[in-house]
């Protein structure tokens, strides 16, 4: 993200009330940021972005949900998460690819907090997998391709099995049901 916020969120005013705060994770800041306020189009800004229109469509659409949550029902925004460093707990979910940190380290993080899936992981600064390249990978064989920003896993085939190649880490078909 190029242009991260400058403060932590917003508050609304004249509420004695406290409510739970909406959380916009920085990838959807981000896509408000291009398309609200710098006037690209999907297209353009899922290319700034480097990811797919209908991703970016699914990241603008719940950041707008989110704002109007906010304003409705007269909620305080709070940023965080995204492919931003903080010290902080670091998670990865393994349904939509979100990376998102977790400030509060007394309480416990079960969702994500762009999708809620609970397929999610925990990474320390050592981490190998944090600094892991994208990749697309064959669930028979295990063969490995670099990961192309925009083009989803499951167009590529395996050149040995010819199966469709998944996003490395995506839970598979398996992994679900256990779920």
């Amino acid at each position: 993200m190029n242009n991260p916020p400058h403060f932590k969120g917003f508050s609304p005013i004249g509420l004695s009330e406290e409510k739970l705060p909406v959380i916009i994770n920085f990838e959807e800041y981000e896509a408000i940021r291009l398309s609200d306020f710098e006037f690209h189009g999907h297209v353009g800004a899922a290319q700034i972005m480097g990811v797919s229109r209908p991703t970016y469509t699914r990241i603008y659409e719940s950041a707008r949900r989110k704002v109007a949550e906010a304003f409705v029902q007269g909620r305080t925004i709070v940023f965080e998460g995204g492919k931003v460093y903080f010290d902080s707990e670091w998670y990865s979910c393994n349904s939509c690819g979100c990376w998102f940190n977790h400030i509060e380290k007394d309480q416990k993080i079960e969702n994500c907090t762009l999708c809620g899936s609970t397929y999610i992981e925990q990474y320390s600064d050592d981490s190998q997998k944090l600094f892991a390249k994208d990749c697309c990978v064959c669930p028979e064989c295990g063969y490995e391709k670099l990961h192309l920003p925009g083009a989803p896993c499951k167009i590529e085939f395996c050149p040995n099995c010819n199966c469709h190649l998944v996003h490395k880490g995506a839970p598979t078909s398996e992994g679900m049901e256990k779920q």
